[in-house]
């Protein structure tokens, strides 16, 4: 297989399965590292970052199903959200949009971005996913708490967007890096 098919290809051989529970479980654990935000008692976490580097170096089709494995889990009971929270009952909760919100950028990342790295195409789409995910998940919160706009915006938003910025412009540009080690261990 060649090195463009490894990273592109569709194919999902025993390495590429491996690889996939492996990202799998890197985004269960990023929910653990986190930072709580003072005023909100929210928290700032590296989901985004991995569910958007993920989405920026897999094919749509494992990086919507490595995502799903972790919804799932979470679903089910095993403490993969934030906060080492699980349930159906943290999904329809008030953070339960930016967990939906993580299972569109899976499909609309690999979308958007291209199979040819481009930095500036990636930046672009990584930005945008986290905007819209900060976006999706603070119109949630807003009807789930039934806030007003103004707090949703300062709680939801604001809080959030700043690292969440960050995070997206240093996932875009170590995607090549992510995609040579995952393709020279598809050759392996």
């Amino acid at each position: 297989m060649n090195k463009t098919a490894a990273v592109t290809g569709k194919k999902f051989t025993t390495q590429r399965l491996a690889l996939m529970a492996m990202f799998a479980a890197i985004l269960c654990i990023s929910a653990y590292i986190s930072v709580p935000l003072p005023l909100t008692g929210y928290h700032v976490t590296f989901l985004n970052f991995v569910i958007t580097l993920i989405a920026l170096v897999f094919p749509l089709e494992q990086s919507l199903l490595i995502s799903i494995v972790w919804l799932l889990l979470g679903a089910v009971g095993v403490p993969v959200f934030i906060g080492g929270n699980a349930g159906i009952g943290y999904l329809m909760g008030p953070l339960g949009g930016y967990t939906f919100s993580f299972i569109l950028v899976a499909i609309l990342v690999p979308l958007l971005r291209g199979a040819k790295y481009n930095r500036i195409r990636f930046t672009i789409v990584s930005v945008a996913s986290v905007v819209f995910v900060d976006l999706f998940g603070m119109v949630w919160l807003k009807f789930m708490n039934n806030m007003p706009w103004a707090t949703a915006w300062a709680a939801g938003f604001f809080s959030f967007i700043i690292l969440d910025l960050v995070k997206a412009v240093v996932a875009a540009q170590i995607v090549p890096a992510f995609r040579k080690v995952i393709t020279d261990q598809s050759q392996e």
